[in-house]
């Protein structure tokens, strides 16, 4: 098993880059890299398990992860609002257009 210390490293270094691709609302770097939060966290349990590592370190990154988690959760909320509000005012834009069209098309008689 590699050294608890340095899988607390890369850990910790995983979730400054979440935490980077969050801040500039990188959907893809963040899909990125939460693929690879599984493949270190089990590690660490692993070493919690069997005595290698000591809990409260493990339990401090695992809470700092959940709140990125929720932070991340909240701002995909708030991206998806955003991009539904534009989608509605294109919608809007393009009825618009298309009303204009159909009136200037057909002059009154």
């Amino acid at each position: 098993m590699a050294d608890p210390q340095a899988q607390l490293e890369h850990l910790d270094r995983l979730m400054e880059g979440l935490g980077r691709a969050l801040a500039d609302r990188d959907w893809d770097a963040m899909a990125q890299l939460n693929n690879k939060v599984r493949p270190v966290v089990e590690p660490l349990m692993a070493a919690l398990e069997t005595g290698e590592l000591q809990p409260e370190p493990v339990r401090l990154r695992l809470e700092q992860l959940q709140q990125f988690i929720d932070a991340a959760d909240e701002s995909a909320r708030i991206a998806r609002k955003e991009a539904e509000a534009g989608l509605k005012g294109v919608n809007r834009n393009r009825s618009a257009a298309r009303a204009y069209r159909n009136i200037s098309s057909n002059p009154s008689k």
